[in-house]
């Protein structure tokens, strides 16, 4: 590859693991659901959580946030409850529909992991996970 530049190296080595994913979830009967989607069901909690913190977790807009909760809801993958502690908010929660699709992406994404590793070394995706862990650490 001519361009050494980190951010577009890691934005194209998130396309390959996200097409990945996302043909896991479509062979699965999940076609419908998009990319935005999933900020999500990556930090969607079992006891609900609002779309303000979705929005912090995934470091999106709220706007953007908001137009994917909407879509999953019409979709069928999540809900939206009062929040029992904010009169004013609303919790989101996975449906028993959305919650079937979070073990078949971590499965595919562990089958990238693997098959990444088959290329390189195990080693160095250890390594590489453990300089991306600390960068994020040190970023926040």
């Amino acid at each position: 590859m001519s361009s050494s530049s980190l951010g577009l190296l890691l934005r194209l080595v998130h396309q390959h693991w996200t097409q990945a994913v996302d043909a896991a979830l479509d062979e699965a009967g999940y076609g419908d659901i998009r990319p935005p989607h999933a900020n999500v069901f990556t930090f969607a909690r079992p006891e609900g959580i609002q779309v303000s913190e979705l929005t912090k977790l995934a470091r999106v807009r709220k706007q953007t946030m908001t137009q994917a909760v909407e879509e999953l809801e019409r979709l069928g993958y999540v809900e939206r409850r009062p929040d029992p502690n904010d009169r004013r908010g609303r919790l989101v929660f996975l449906t028993e529909k959305g919650q079937g699709v979070r073990p078949i992406a971590m499965a595919a994404g562990r089958r990238v992991d693997e098959s990444w590793a088959a290329l390189t070394s195990q080693q160095q995706m250890d390594d590489l996970r453990t300089a991306l862990r600390r960068l994020l650490e040190q970023l926040q």
